[in-house]
This record gives C-alpha cells, structure tokens and sequence, in this order.
C-alpha cells in the first residue's frame, strides 16, 4: 500500500529518488513485477535498511514477507518526482563540459531536456550545437523567456558565475545546477544544487586513504 509522503524528507534520502526512479524503470523494462528491499539492494549497492528508510520517509510502504509491486512503486515515484511534467533546461557556458552535456541531454529522461544553450562564441542570431538552439549570452532574458525555461545548468567560467547568475535572479527561474566552483548567491525563490567536481574527486580519494 502506499501512503502520502512524510512533510519533512532528508536531503541523502532526497538525492536516491532518481536513483530509485531509474532502477525501478529497469525492473519493469525486464517484467519484474515485484521487489523485494533486499533485490533493490543488491541491484543499487545500497543497503536495504537505507531503502527501508527512504521508503518509509517516503509514506511508500510495502507488505512484510510480499515487498513492492514494481508497476505501483514506479508510479509512486513518478508523481514524486513530477516526472510527467516536462521540464525546460537552458545550459549555459558550451566549453568541454558543456558540450558534453548538449551531447547527452538527459537521453534516459524523455522530460527532462536542454532545448536552449547560450555561449560567448555563439552569435546573437543563434546556430545549433549538438541539435540544440545556442545563442550569444546577451540573450539571455530574451530567450529564457521565449522558451519556457525554468531550470539553467551553469558551466560557465568561474570569473562569470555570480554576474550570470544576478541576471538570472531576475526571471522566472526555478533552479539552477551549478558546476563552478564559486558559491553563487541567489533570492529565496530559486534553489541551488553545486557540483563542484575537484571537491568530488577529493572526497573519493581521501574516502579510499580511510579503507
């Protein structure tokens, strides 16, 4: 049976929900139709008092001795996560990081997309990049707007990202992933998530001194 989420969720629980979304799609693609905490586990590397626990959070309960049933668990997280409404994503800065993006996209999500770039090297009037629509950043407000976007994936140059940023303050925007290294500063309205990935890689090395 599954029941309405707790208000509060924790944060690591928070990031597993794509996790959990993903490997869920997986069990049904292979017509799996029902799963045990334990299997769950083994196929994410997580232990399965952690999924418990998340799932618990989640108000997503299954029954003692029977687990989940995959198709109504995957449903669950599919209206968690909003995954039927679409969302527009603008990617800012197309270095080598961003490239890589336009060049994946998000493929494993038909919802989620970059339909919009913006790069210094772009002209005003705009080119493709790996099939999407990139243009000069002094287009920024005009094109945010034009396209629906409410979600910016910031790769741009260090020296640039709180000056961007400010100007995205200004629009409707909803969220921004933020690969620069600077702890950019935004109104209450818009949320944050940083990857700074030299911190990353430090933290795994540090975690494999430990073991």
């Amino acid at each position: 049976m599954l029941q309405e989420p707790s208000a509060k969720i924790p944060q690591a629980t928070t990031k597993r929900l794509p996790l959990y979304y993903r490997f869920l799609q997986n069990f049904a693609n292979a017509g799996q139709k029902r799963i045990s905490s334990q299997e769950l586990s083994e196929a994410m590397k997580i232990d399965s008092a952690t999924i418990r626990r998340d799932f618990s959070h989640l108000g997503a309960l299954g029954k003692k001795g029977y687990g989940y049933e995959v198709k109504e668990l995957l449903e669950f997280f599919r209206k968690t996560l909003d995954q039927d409404e679409p969302t527009n994503v603008a990617l800012i800065g197309v270095g080598s990081l961003g490239s890589a993006f336009l060049k994946y996209n998000f493929h494993r999500n038909h919802n989620t997309k970059i339909i919009l770039a913006f790069d210094s090297n772009s002209p005003h009037e705009g080119e493709k990049i790996s099939g999407i629509d990139t243009y000069h950043p002094d287009m920024i407000e005009e094109k945010v707007k034009e396209y629906g976007v409410e979600v910016v994936i910031l790769t741009v140059p260090s020296r640039s990202a709180q000056e961007v940023t400010d100007r995205l303050a200004t629009m409707d925007i909803k969220g921004i992933l933020n690969f620069t290294p600077v702890r950019i500063a935004v109104p209450s309205h818009i949320r944050v998530q940083t990857i700074d990935l030299s911190v990353e890689l430090q933290t795994l090395i540090y975690l494999i001194k430990q073991t």
